[in-house]
C-alpha cells in the first residue's frame, strides 16, 4: 500500500511537470503496468482537480492546484531553518533575506499540502474494527508519514497470541494490504530484528523526531515464497488442478508470488508454486472447495483427505 501512495506523489510531480502526460508515460516512469496508473488515477481524481479532456489528450491539474516539489526531510528542514545564525549576513549578497522565506514558506506550503493529501488518503481506505474492540482508532494517517519521512515512531501494540501489550520503537518500512487487513513491517527496536505488525493491533503511535535508513532491506526478498504474511521456515512446493469453472478467475488472482500455471485440454489448469508457510496457502485452497483438487505433495493431499473425513463425520 504504501508503494502506492509514494507512487500517487510520484505521478502528481510528474503531472506538473509534463502537463498533458499520458497514462502511458507515467507507466513507464513509475515502472508499472497501464492498468496499475488507471487504479491510481481513480485515487488521485479524489483529492485533486484532474483535467482528462478526451481520449489520448493525457493528464492535467486544474486551477491551481500545485504541490510543491522541495521535499525536505526533517532534518534538511532543520538545517536550513539554523542556516541564518551560522552565516555571517554582513557577506551575504541583497536578496538573501526574502528568498529565504520564499523557500521556507514553500517548505510550510508543501508539509500543509502533503500532510492534507496523507490525510486525504487514509481517509479514503476504510478498514474494518476488531469485532472484541468497540471503538478502533485508525493510524494509518501517522504511519503513512513516518514511512513517507523516514521517522521512528513510538508505539504501543498488543501481541495477540501471547496476549500481551508492550511499548516500542519502530522505524516503519512498508504497509502490506493482506485478507482485507493491513500489516506494518519494520524494525523493531525492542526485538533487534525485522518483524510485522498488525494495524488493528495497534492501540497508540505517535511519531518522534529520530530518522531511520532502511540500509539494503528489500521487501521482495524478505516476502519471498510467502503466500500471505506470515513467513515460514520451510519451503513446500504444491501441484494443484482448478477445474474449469474457475480456471480462469484463478489467472486474475493479484498473487504475492509467481506461480507456474498450465491450462489443460479439457480446460482445467495445472497450478505450481513454492510457498513457506503451508497454513496459509491451504486456506487459501480450501475456498474453492472440490473445484480444487492437491496433486502434491502426497502428504499434504493425505493430511487434508483425514480432515476431510473428520468433517464428513461431525456432521452426521
Amino acid at each position: 500500500m504504501i508503494d502506492k501512495v509514494i507512487r500517487i506523489f510520484n505521478i502528481i510531480n510528474a503531472i506538473q511537470a509534463n502537463p498533458g502526460i499520458s497514462a502511458k508515460d507515467l507507466a513507464f516512469k513509475c515502472d508499472v503496468n497501464i492498468r496499475t496508473i488507471y487504479r491510481d488515477m481513480d485515487i488521485l481524481e479524489l483529492i485533486a482537480p484532474v483535467s482528462r479532456e478526451g481520449r489520448g489528450t493525457g493528464y492535467r491539474f486544474m486551477g491551481r492546484f500545485f504541490l510543491y516539489p522541495l521535499n525536505f526531510t526533517e532534518q534538511e528542514a532543520l538545517v536550513f531553518s539554523l542556516l541564518p545564525s551560522m552565516l555571517d549576513k554582513e557577506k551575504l549578497p541583497p536578496g538573501f533575506d526574502t528568498a529565504y522565506d520564499k523557500v521556507m514558506g514553500t517548505h510550510r506550503k508543501e508539509k500543509s499540502t502533503q500532510n492534507n493529501i496523507i490525510e486525504d488518503i487514509a481517509g479514503i481506505i476504510q478498514m474494518g474494527s476488531p469485532a472484541y474492540r468497540k471503538e478502533s482508532p485508525n493510524f494509518l494517517q501517522p504511519i503513512i508519514q513516518a514511512i513517507l519521512e523516514q521517522r521512528t515512531i513510538d508505539a504501543v501494540y498488543h501481541t495477540q497470541y501471547r496476549n500481551e501489550t508492550t511499548e516500542r520503537k519502530i522505524d516503519p518500512y512498508y504497509l502490506i494490504p493482506r485478507d482485507q487487513r493491513f500489516y506494518l513491517v519494520g524494525y523493531c527496536h525492542v526485538k533487534q530484528g525485522i518483524r510485522t505488525f498488525r494495524i488493528s493491533r495497534f492501540q497508540n503511535v505517535e511519531l518522534t523526531n529520530e530518522s531511520f535508513d532502511k540500509g539494503n532491506f528489500n521487501i521482495k526478498q524478505y516476502l519471498k515464497n510467502t503466500w500471505s504474511i506470515d513467513r515460514g521456515e520451510k519451503n513446500t512446493t504444491f501441484r494443484v488442478r482448478f477445474d474449469p469453472e474457475v480456471a480462469r478467475y484463478i489467472k486474475e488472482e493479484e498473487l504475492f508470488v509467481h506461480p507456474r500455471m498450465k491450462d489443460q485440454k479439457d480446460g482445467s489448469l495445472i497450478f505450481e508454486v513454492t510457498v513457506n508457510n503451508e497454513k496459509e496457502f491451504l486456506k487459501w485452497i480450501l475456498q474453492y472447495g472440490p473445484s480444487a483438487e492437491i496433486l502434491e505433495p502426497k502428504a499434504v493431499r493425505d493430511n487434508l483427505k483425514e480432515q476431510l473425513l473428520q468433517w464428513v463425520n461431525m456432521y452426521q
